[in-house]
Order: structure tokens, then C-alpha cells, then sequence
């Protein structure tokens, strides 16, 4: 059975590598929580990095989407550039049932640094959103309802680049005792750019953190997933 895997990310068209250099820094993390393994990385961005990232790791390999919604990308274009391979293709990381404990887990220790207790604490998920596929809205407000289970917050409000309710719009009066959660995989150009401005737009006092896909747990549960996925084949 083929250990091997690709996690795949949609990059950054404009400027494909860095992004494509960052991905495979993440993979070399998974890789170190699995001995024996083939960790490959590929974004779609960058021109012929997933057809050999593919060769690379040989027929079967399973295909890790480093994205935080199903959609168009997970469901239709990355399927179309590995039509033929065999991959075995896993929900992506967004859709991963750990990620609402790993989330809140980081809630938790921003709060304790700052002497906070998550009752008094909103929190305010800053999200892509699509102009072409529900799906990403209802995978985001799932990992929402899925976080709010778990962590008690007096207030969890969400808000999309893409689609409404906008960013800007959910990000007003939310007090100093709040927090951002950018529900991103990288550190992109949403990340670097819209949400900033849409939370200096609406006067934001609070804590704004690195996207959740660069958590210090997140290649760890990227693995465990992998893992599971070889156990289950």
C-alpha cells in the first residue's frame, strides 16, 4: 500500500512561490510525524507542481486538501488535475473533526495570556466565503456551530470575504475583550490584506491571531488524519 501523500493548497496565482515554498515547510512537519512516510506538498498555482508531486509519489497516493471548505476547488478543479492518478483524494483540513478542539485550544491559551474567560469573550471568524458554491458557507458556519459546542463564548459571529455578511459588516462593536480568527489555511493575500482592512474599517479593539492553518497543532492533525486514512484503506 503506497505511504505516500501530497497536500495540495490553492497557492497564490500572482506570485505562485512563496506560497508553493511555505506549503512545503508545512509538509515537512507532517512528514516528521510519519516515519516512513512520502509527504509531498503541490498548489494548484503553481504551473506542473501537482503533476510532479504526483510522479513523485507514485500511483495511489492519498491527496490531503489543505483547503478549509469543500466547493468548487476541492470538489471540481482539484478533481479535474488529478483525474487518471488513482489518488485517493480526503476531506480537507477545514473539514477535519479535530479542528474545533485544536481552534479552541488556541482561543483558550489567548485568553489566559490576556487573563480572559471565554464567557466574556467574542470571537469573530474571518472567512473566505464563495461567489460560486454554498458549500463553503455551510462547511464554515458547521466548524462554527462545531467551535461553539466546545468553547462557551459570550458571542461567535462569522464574516466572508466573498459573499455576505461581509467582513467589515460582522466586525463591528465587538468590544476590546474579542478576538479574530482568520478561518484560512495561509497567510495569503485575504489574510495580509482584506481582513486587516476590514477589521481597521470597522474600528476592531481586539486580538487578531494568525489563520488557523498555521497553528502550531495543525501539522499534527493533518498527520493523524493521514494516518487514519491508511488504517481505514
Amino acid at each position: 500500500m503506497n505511504t505516500a501523500a501530497i497536500i495540495v493548497s490553492h497557492g497564490q496565482p500572482s506570485d505562485p512561490d512563496p506560497a508553493e515554498a511555505a506549503l512545503a515547510n508545512f509538509a515537512a512537519k507532517v512528514a516528521q510525524a510519519l516515519p516512513g512516510w512520502h509527504v509531498g506538498s503541490a498548489t494548484l498555482a503553481k504551473p506542473g507542481a501537482l503533476e510532479a508531486a504526483l510522479l513523485e509519489a507514485g500511483p495511489g497516493a492519498h491527496v490531503y486538501p489543505y483547503f478549509m471548505t469543500g466547493g468548487w476547488f476541492t470538489g471540481d478543479a482539484l478533481m479535474q488535475r488529478l483525474e487518471g492518478s488513482r489518488a485517493v483524494v480526503l476531506p480537507p483540513f477545514g473539514l477535519d473533526p479535530g479542528l474545533p478542539g485544536l481552534a479552541a485550544a488556541l482561543l483558550t491559551d489567548t485568553m489566559a495570556a490576556r487573563g480572559w474567560q471565554a464567557p466574556e469573550v467574542r470571537v469573530f471568524l474571518a472567512a473566505h466565503g464563495s461567489g460560486r458554491s454554498k458549500q463553503t458557507a455551510r462547511d464554515t458556519q458547521g466548524f462554527a456551530e462545531a467551535l461553539a459546542a466546545v468553547l462557551p463564548l459570550a458571542e461567535l459571529r462569522v464574516g466572508f470575504v466573498e459573499e455576505p455578511p461581509y467582513l467589515a459588516d460582522q466586525a463591528f462593536d465587538l468590544g476590546a475583550t474579542a478576538i479574530c480568527l482568520p478561518f484560512f489555511a495561509a497567510k495569503g493575500g485575504h489574510v495580509l490584506d482584506d481582513v486587516p482592512e476590514a477589521l481597521d474599517l470597522a474600528a476592531f479593539q481586539g486580538v487578531l491571531l494568525d489563520p488557523i492553518g498555521c497553528a502550531p497543532g495543525a501539522a499534527a492533525l493533518v498527520a493523524r488524519s493521514l494516518a487514519r486514512a491508511m488504517v481505514a484503506a
